[in-house]
């Protein structure tokens, strides 16, 4: 949760740290039930490097995993391989090397930075909030 003060004002009598974190408290409290909260998800930069007769399967791989294909580049210096630009949510990463390994013959890497945060929406969203509902009870 993001929250942005626009407002305020300080007295030297009665500021104190405490009254600013009960304060916050309770406008948190009366403050997120009348706003519309949104899921969100970590998406990642990820660059793959595969030898290009793998380029067509690790484009089904990236599809499948909910991600974003941003470009294709062949790698310099290295006849043969291709560099895959592409965002994957954190969530799809977990065990991104196994299956890249298997279809590269065990060749395939990709290395992959932070990017943005994304809103979750539709039936992971759902998923997500059915998960949590049932761990708070």
């Amino acid at each position: 949760v993001s929250v942005t003060l626009t407002d305020g004002s300080y007295h030297t009598v009665d500021s104190s740290e405490m009254a600013f974190k009960t304060a916050a408290r309770i406008a948190m409290a009366e403050g997120m039930p009348k706003c519309d909260p949104v899921l969100l998800e970590p998406i990642y930069k990820v660059e793959i490097t595969v030898p290009n007769d793998a380029t067509s399967r690790v484009n089904g791989l990236v599809n499948g995993r909910r991600g974003h294909i941003l470009g294709f580049d062949a790698r310099p210096n290295w006849a043969g391989w291709d560099v895959i630009t592409c965002e994957l949510p954190q969530s799809e990463l977990h065990d991104l090397i196994v299956e890249l390994r298997s279809l590269t013959q065990g060749v395939g890497s990709y290395t992959a930075s932070f990017e943005r945060l994304q809103e979750l929406t539709g039936r992971i969203a759902e998923q997500v909030l059915m998960a949590h509902n049932k761990a708070a009870q």
